[in-house]
C-alpha cells in the first residue's frame, strides 16, 4: 500500500463560470474524463465510479473568520482543528499557537501529552512507515531557514519535526524529487538553474509514481494555484490547470494497483479570480485508486479538512 498526497494550496470547489473560475475554462481532458465528463466545480461533488472518488471539504471549520494556510494546513497534517483550538485562522507560515501542533517537543499547556507528535509524518515515523515531501528545495531556501530569515510553512515544518529530510537541489539534478511546479521550468526560468532538469507534464506524472512506490507515504506540495488565485491573473491560472492535467494523464497511466492517489487543499482562491482574498468554498477531496481502498478511506465520512489525518490512518495496516 502506497499514498499519494497531492496538496493543491488555494483551489476551492466553485462556480460553473468561465468568467471567474479557471476550472470552467481550462481544457483539462484527464479531469474530466475521471469526473464523468464534468469539472472539478461546486457542482461535481459527489461524485463516485470505478475511477475516482470527490468529496467536498469545509475549510471554514465553524470558525469566524476566513479560511488561512497555515491553520488550514495544521488541520490537514494533524487531524485536530487548529483553527477552534487556537480560536482563529492564521496564516501564511504557522505562528506560535499553530506551530505547538506541528512540532513534538513543545511544552505548552495547551496541548495534552496525549497530541505530541501527532502529525500524520510523525505517526507514519511512530509506525516504522516510511515517508517523503516529494518537492525540492534551492539552495537559497535552506540560506534562509539557517540564517533565520526565512520560516517553514507548515508543511516542511511538520516533515523535519518527524525527522524526515527535505530534498535538495541535488536530489532534483538526480532526479529523486521534483521542483515545486512539477516541471522544473520554475527552476529554469525563476532561479536561473540551466542545471535543472525539464519534465513534461506527463513525464512528470509518471517520475511521481516512481517516486512515490519507494517511501509508504509520499508528499507533493504545489503551491502555484494559490499564488495563481492572488494574481488573478487567468491566462496564467489556466496554464497550470493544464500542466496539472497533463501531471495527472501521466500518473493515471503509470500508478499501479497498490497506490492511493489524494488530492485536496486548504482553502479555497484560485476558483474565484474576482478577488485577490482567500474564499469560503468547500476544497476538493479527490481519490484515485481502487474501489476497494478508496471506500476504506471515505467509510467514516469525510466532511471538513480535519477528517483527513483519520482517513490516511484508516488505510494503513
Amino acid at each position: 500500500m502506497h499514498l499519494l498526497f497531492l496538496f493543491l494550496d488555494g483551489v476551492g470547489l466553485g462556480a460553473n463560470n468561465p468568467e471567474i473560475n479557471p476550472f470552467a475554462r481550462a481544457k483539462m481532458p484527464t479531469l474530466h474524463a475521471l469526473l464523468g465528463n464534468q469539472t472539478l466545480i461546486a457542482d461535481s461533488a459527489p461524485y463516485h465510479d470505478e475511477a475516482a472518488t470527490l468529496l467536498a471539504l469545509d475549510t471554514t471549520l465553524n470558525v469566524a473568520g476566513m479560511p488561512q494556510s497555515a491553520t488550514g494546513q495544521a488541520t490537514l497534517l494533524t487531524g485536530i482543528n487548529i483553527p477552534a483550538e487556537i480560536g482563529y485562522h492564521y496564516g501564511p507560515k504557522p505562528n506560535a499557537d499553530v506551530r505547538q501542533y506541528l512540532t513534538s517537543s513543545q511544552s505548552t499547556q495547551k496541548i495534552t501529552e496525549k497530541k505530541f507528535g501527532i502529525t500524520i509524518f510523525s505517526w507514519l515515523r511512530a509506525k516504522n512507515k516510511t515517508a517523503a515531501l516529494l518537492n525540492a528545495y534551492p539552495d537559497g531556501y535552506f540560506k534562509g531557514i539557517n540564517s533565520g530569515k526565512r520560516l517553514y510553512s507548515a508543511i516542511p515544518l511538520a516533515v523535519t519535526q518527524a525527522g524526515f529530510p527535505l530534498f535538495t537541489a541535488e536530489d532534483l539534478y538526480a532526479e529523486r524529487a521534483l521542483s515545486a511546479d512539477f516541471t522544473g521550468e520554475g527552476w529554469r526560468k525563476m532561479l536561473k538553474d540551466e542545471d535543472a532538469p525539464i519534465f513534461a507534464p506527463k513525464a512528470a506524472g509518471e517520475k511521481l509514481v516512481e517516486l512515490c512506490s519507494q517511501d509508504d507515504f509520499s508528499f507533493f506540495e504545489y503551491w502555484a494555484s494559490d499564488y495563481a488565485g492572488h494574481k488573478q491573473d487567468m491566462e496564467w491560472a489556466i496554464k497550470q490547470l493544464e500542466v496539472f492535467d497533463g501531471v495527472l494523464a501521466g500518473l493515471i497511466k503509470a500508478m499501479p494497483k497498490d497506490l492511493l492517489v489524494l488530492v485536496t487543499s486548504d482553502h479555497g482562491n484560485m476558483e474565484d479570480l474576482s478577488t485577490r482574498r482567500h474564499t469560503i468554498a468547500k476544497v476538493p477531496c479527490l481519490l484515485i485508486g481502487t474501489e476497494e481502498i478508496r471506500e476504506k478511506f471515505v467509510e467514516e465520512g469525510l466532511k471538513n479538512l480535519a477528517d483527513i489525518t483519520p482517513a490516511i490512518k484508516r488505510v494503513f495496516p
